[in-house]
């Protein structure tokens, strides 16, 4: 592949994560749309049509990582692994 090609697909890349950032966007406008108005309606569920949309308050425990480092250093040390993984960027 020449450097020209390269160049095309990276502005078409950066063309369709334009597209995906707009589209995010206008999802997440219709789904606050939708909210506010199971808010006004004060539901967690809602049955329309074919559809039941669920907004619903989740309890989840998750572990303090940044206070168990700082209290037990060497234990949070011993159960640390590195993880190997690649990252694709493109940058200006």
């Amino acid at each position: 592949m020449t450097n020209a090609q390269i160049i095309n697909q990276i502005r078409e890349l950066n063309e369709y994560e334009a597209l995906l950032e707009e589209v995010k966007a206008a999802a997440d406008a219709i789904k606050d749309s939708i909210k506010a108005e199971m808010e006004a309606r004060d539901t967690e569920e809602l049955t329309v049509g074919m559809y039941t949309v669920r907004w619903t308050s989740v309890l989840s425990n998750r572990f303090d990582t940044v206070n168990f480092k700082k209290s037990y250093g060497e234990i949070y040390k011993a159960y640390t692994k590195q993880v190997y993984s690649k990252r694709f960027t493109v940058s200006c």
